[in-house]
């Protein structure tokens, strides 16, 4: 492996998203990661489809588009955790590891003997991180949780869709699993953090991240505006609730994303629309104006930007240097020059459909560079390798 946690070893207990998308970053930065799959099903994910990655002959496979998401770089064992086999295994493994991540409910591994007082007494230097829907305190602590009542519960919904009253209206989530993924980007975070103090101290740590600290971190502006004004912030569609104009807006033959972001780029926009005063409008000319008298200022945009075609407006606003964009759909996203000059989209060798596709880390590095040549594991791939490693016979995790 390369990049630069080449020399850290992971322990990946987690199963759906958020516990596995931390152990797929820290993957691709070159930890070995060694995936935990119940003996037999593995990953729930594995059955979350359709759609299925299809074989050489055109076959159904059994790897789902969402278990093949947040795998990438890893080693799959089979153990039954259950069994006092597997927890010996289990603990075998976490004397070799830096890191363990799990995200079973709250005292699940305490009650198989795999907690974190346990696992730290076999190897005092683990990091060991537990992710939660609510913590390991607190009220709802033993309470489980998903993406989507979270998304809900941390107020994301209440700012995210069209107004109350308007075609559409109401609250709506995110077209992604975006409490997941950003508690497992939180989640690595905290765990080199931790590797990092382990440096100086030679101890390891308990990490705790929770779902719904994670949402309410989320809320950033929207949290802040509302605890300096004590208003409560509302769903406004596609307008930016502190910059204007940002927002969706019909063209002759389609839609585009404008995103001005400062008053200099509000006078080279209205100079390329054709209106140019109205940067020097009283009502328009600062941010702070534009947001007041965004009623007046709105139609007259929406006005002008319905004379031309998508292809002028970014065109003559890309010369102006106005931030601006289409709405690709995801086929229109990998096919972006931007996108295939920098590689997101990989395909890997695979042994069953031969290659899969997979959309890589965005961390790029000048030194440690990162590799992609580990797709998502079958289940129980590495188990032989693994048990050997440990030097444990084969029937060790059964």
């Amino acid at each position: 492996m390369t990049g630069p946690l080449r020399h850290i070893r992971v322990l990946d207990l987690s199963r759906i998203m958020a516990g596995p998308w931390a152990g797929q970053i820290l993957a691709d930065l070159g930890a070995e990661v060694i995936k935990v799959e119940r003996a037999g099903d593995g990953d729930d994910t594995r059955r979350w489809g359709p759609p299925y990655l299809k074989d050489r002959d055109g076959a159904l496979t059994g790897e789902s588009g969402y278990y093949l998401s947040v795998n990438r770089g890893k080693k799959s064992i089979e153990i039954d955790l259950s069994s006092a086999k597997g927890q010996a295994v289990v603990k075998a493994l976490a004397a070799e590891c830096d890191i363990v991540l799990e995200n079973f409910k709250l005292g699940t591994l305490a009650r198989y003997g795999l907690g974190p007082d346990a696992l730290s007494a076999v190897n005092p230097r683990l990091i060991y991180c537990s992710i939660t829907g609510f913590g390991q305190d607190g009220p709802r602590a033993p309470e489980a949780a998903y993406d989507f009542m979270i998304q809900a519960m941390g107020g994301l919904m209440s700012v995210t869709g069209a107004p109350d009253g308007t075609p559409g209206g109401g609250p709506q989530k995110v077209g992604v699993p975006i409490i997941d993924l950003m508690t497992g980007m939180y989640a690595a975070v905290a765990v080199l953090a931790a590797l990092a103090e382990r440096s100086e101290s030679g101890k390891g740590d308990h990490v705790d991240i929770a779902m719904l600290d994670v949402a309410t971190a989320m809320l950033g502006n929207q949290a802040m505006n509302h605890l300096v004004s004590g208003e409560v912030p509302v769903r406004r569609g596609n307008k930016h609730p502190n910059i204007q104009p940002q927002d969706v807006f019909a063209v002759r033959d389609g839609h585009m994303v404008l995103a001005v972001g400062n008053d200099g780029q509000f006078a080279r926009f209205a100079e390329a629309m054709g209106r140019p005063e109205l940067a020097s409008d009283p009502r328009f000319a600062t941010n702070d104006a534009r947001v007041e008298h965004l009623g007046s200022l709105h139609p007259l945009i929406c006005e002008e930007l319905l004379k031309r075609d998508l292809s002028h407006w970014l065109a003559v606003l890309g010369a102006a240097k106005v931030p601006c964009g289409p709405i690709n759909t995801v086929p229109m996203v990998f096919d972006d020059p931007q996108v295939r000059h920098r590689q997101m989209l990989r395909h890997l060798p695979h042994p069953l459909a031969g290659t899969v596709p997979q959309v890589v880390s965005p961390m790029r590095f000048g030194r440690s560079g990162l590799t992609f040549d580990r797709p998502p594991p079958l289940l129980g791939q590495h188990t032989a390798e693994v048990l050997a490693m440990l030097d444990l016979a084969q029937d060790a995790c059964s």
